[in-house]
């Protein structure tokens, strides 16, 4: 299969839409009350579960995607930057499958039985282990952070080829 120079439409609207749902997701995990001992989970863990889903199955759609319909790094860019760009690129796809996945175990650890936006009920991926839970909430809110981190780092490059190297590199990912 032939690397092409530039994402196609598919792959732009997959990575701007996991964008725009993460977005949404850090605001909505960071508002949420604490949830304690013996506590349910309301409206707040349902979407913010719900989200985290959907985001999971975007980005797993993205990386089926990516593998599919590679795209050749761009040759301009000196060795070190098409490293770095695949490096950060292959982090961020495992922190957000990371994130999610152990958001899920968390809720089910806890013995949440969650819905789909409040339509359809989630299978549990454990069964409830409230020591586990424990240990995977640590590694969630780890993944969440080392994600945002990632995530700043991606963005300033972006922004570093937009307005110091001004070399368009980011027209192969944006609309249009």
């Amino acid at each position: 299969m032939t690397d092409r120079l530039q994402y196609g439409t598919t792959a732009k609207v997959l990575h701007w839409l996991v964008v725009a749902l993460l977005l949404v997701q850090y605001p909505l995990g960071w508002l949420m009350p604490d949830i304690h001992r013996g506590m349910k989970p309301g409206a707040g863990m349902t979407l913010h579960i719900s989200f985290g889903i959907v985001i999971l199955i975007l980005i797993v759609m993205r990386l089926a995607w990516r593998l599919a319909h590679p795209v050749a790094p761009e040759s301009s860019l000196p060795a070190w930057q098409r490293l770095s760009s695949e490096s950060v690129h292959w982090l961020l796809y495992v922190l957000v499958l990371a994130t999610t996945i152990t958001g899920w175990l968390f809720a089910s650890f806890r013995g949440w039985g969650v819905s789909f936006f409040f339509l359809v009920p989630m299978p549990m991926l454990a069964s409830e282990n409230a020591a586990a839970g424990k240990i995977i909430d640590g590694w969630h809110q780890a993944m969440e952070w080392s994600l945002l981190v990632v995530i700043g780092i991606h963005v300033a490059a972006a922004l570093a080829h937009i307005f110091v190297y001004r070399d368009r590199i980011m027209q192969r990912m944006l609309p249009g």
